[in-house]
This record gives structure tokens, sequence and C-alpha cells, in this order.
């Protein structure tokens, strides 16, 4: 099993969300997390005040069982706080959906196909004997913008992927909020036209037309002699070539980026009608293409949204960057123990287990 293992920088603890920025009394808990993806597994160990100390990766065993890639990761881990020395007081896992987060248990999501009702949540617990919390990565990444990032001060906050693919987590009045069935946020099923690039199950879905698979789809249909479809190019690399061709002004990648932005923005303003929030933080393809893909998405966002609501939100890039993933791992942990503090809660710095983990 290879891994690789990089110390990274303190982060800046939280401003403006709890407690008026406070730091805490006591020395905040060493937290273990695990961001948990399709072709990458990372353990990292870090603290409730955001700071991260360690991390490891491995390539996720995609194909194997959930047992197996599950041995795999607290292998990763183990070795990981046996090198630091160090002895967390929780666990914190961030994975993709569809999941049951209360309960931890993985339902097959697309990047993981064998993880059939896979019980992550009690296997972390077994092998640690620690308070385990288990969140969508959707949701994590919005938590981490939200405590850290783009979002800091904010009650109301819509943070959007924009990679491979299209999520959101969503934040309002001061909460995640995760819908009935865990399942809020999937704004990449929206059907935005009748027709159009394919992506998530229909023709002309938003994931279909603002989504880095989406764009190589989208290319494929207004420039096929272009951009060819064919097996000697990889999806993922003719997003590449798309994304640099735009950065360097070529005039095709531009007018597809600029279409991808129009999308964007329609549908941006029903999310602005419909929750009204503070602002828009727009990960990957937001970063990497900045005021070419969102330049077009605010104009139209002010042409079809209300007023008042698009006056009082902001469309920005993610701040975070590559440290998104790492505080991503430990945010489920992160935020209980705020929320927890918050309450006025007096565990002496610990972080309370669920009741079924009592």
């Amino acid at each position: 099993m290879s891994n690789t293992l990089t110390p990274s920088p303190a982060l800046p603890q939280m401003k403006g969300t709890f407690g008026g920025g406070r730091t805490p009394p006591q020395p905040a808990p060493i937290l273990l997390g695990f961001d948990i993806g399709g072709t990458k597994t990372a353990a990292v160990i870090g603290t409730a005040a955001g700071e991260i100390l360690a991390r490891a990766e491995t390539p996720t065993p995609a194909a194997e069982p959930f047992e197996a890639a599950f041995q795999q990761m607290v292998t990763l881990a183990d070795g990981l706080l046996a090198s630091e020395n160090v002895s967390p007081q929780s666990i914190s896992a961030a994975v993709g959906g569809p999941l049951d987060i209360e309960r931890g248990i993985i339902y097959s999501p697309p990047h993981l196909p064998t993880w059939v009702n896979a019980p992550l949540k009690d296997r972390l617990a077994e092998h640690y004997h620690l308070p385990v919390f288990v969140e969508h990565d959707g949701n994590a990444g919005a938590l981490a913008e939200w405590y850290f990032g783009a979002g800091r001060g904010t009650q109301n906050m819509i943070y959007m992927t924009a990679g491979t693919g299209l999520g959101a987590g969503l934040i309002l009045n001061g909460r995640i909020y995760r819908g009935s069935t865990d399942t809020a946020g999937e704004i990449g099923h929206i059907r935005m036209a009748e027709d159009g690039p394919l992506e998530y199950g229909k023709a002309g879905s938003w994931e279909g037309y603002c989504s880095g698979s989406g764009l190589v789809k989208l290319a494929r249909l207004r420039q096929p002699q272009r951009w060819p479809e064919g097996d000697a190019r990889s999806a993922s690399a003719t997003t590449r070539d798309i994304v640099t061709l735009a950065q360097t002004g070529d005039p095709d990648a531009v007018r597809l980026v600029t279409e991808m932005g129009t999308w964007l923005g329609r549908g941006l303003a029903v999310l602005v009608d419909i929750l009204n929030p503070q602002v828009i933080v727009v990960g990957t393809l937001g970063v990497v293409l900045g005021d070419l893909l969102l330049a077009p998405a605010r104009e139209v966002l002010r042409q079809e949204a209300l007023a008042v609501a698009v006056n009082a939100c902001r469309v920005v890039p993610a701040e975070l960057g590559d440290r998104l993933s790492s505080l991503s791992a430990l945010m489920a942990a992160i935020d209980t123990y705020h929320r927890e503090k918050d309450k006025g809660d007096k565990h002496n710095g610990t972080i309370p287990a669920t009741e079924e983990q009592k």
C-alpha cells in the first residue's frame, strides 16, 4: 500500500460564526478524519480549531468490497496516528452519497459501487472506540467554506461543488440543511432544458451544462469537428484542454465557458429566489475559471432573480483551495464540537458520543 504523508500549515481560527470568533478556553480536541473518494482516500489529523497536523493518502480500492477498503483506510490512519504520536478524541468522515448520515450507512454511490449498505460509522466506532460522525462530502465542503473560507460570518450560504459533477451543500439559518432523506443539495439533477448534454440520468440537466464532464459533452454538441468523441481521449483530459484554452483566450473555448456561465446564472437565479442566500460559493470550476465563468453567471442572475435578493447575495469562488479536502474530512466532528460548545455543554474539551454510541 502506497501513501504520502504531508504535514500542513495551521489554518486560521474560525471567525464570525460562533461565539463572536472567540477561541476555546482549552486546547482544541485532536480529531482523526477520513476523506473518502472514488480514486483516493485521505486520513487527516487535525484539531477542532481547524489546524491540519498531518495527512496521508492511499488509492481507494473502489472495485473491492467495503471491508477491504475499510481495512486499508484504517491501516493508513493507524500508521499516521503512530507517526504523529497523538490520540484523537473523535472520528470524522466525509463520503459521497447516497448515504444515511445519522447511521453512517453508505448506499452504493456511483464512485463506490461495491459499498452496498456499508456500515462505515459502526465499523469506525468498533475499531477506534470513539465517537464517530459522518457527513456527505458536499455538506462537508460547505461546512469547511462556512467555518474557514468564503462563507465566514454568514447565516445563509450555498456551496457548489462544480467539479466533475455538480452538487451543493446548503447552510440555512446557521445550520447545514440535509432534507428529509439526506439528499438536499442534489442540484445537478435539476432539468434546465428539454435537451442538452446528458448527465445525472437526463439530457439538459444542470449538471450537463455546468460540470467538468458536462463541459466536454457541451463542446462535442456545439463543435463536434473540433472536439470529437473518441476512446483515445479521456473526458478529464479533454476538460482540462478546454479550460486551459479558455484561460489562454481561445475564442471557441471562451464561448463554451460563457455558455456554461449563462446556464449557471439561470440555475443560480432559481436558488436565489427560493433560498435567499447571502453568498454562493462556487468550487473547482469557479476557482479555476474565475470571472470567465462567474461574470456571465452574475449577469444572468441579475437579469433573472428578484433584485432585492440579488443585491444581498455575493457569487464568489471557493477560498480554501488544497486545504478543502483535509478540512472536509474533519468537518462532521468540528461542526458537532462547536455546536456543543455554543450550547454551553461542559464536556471538558471532548466531543460527546451520539446516543447510539453511548
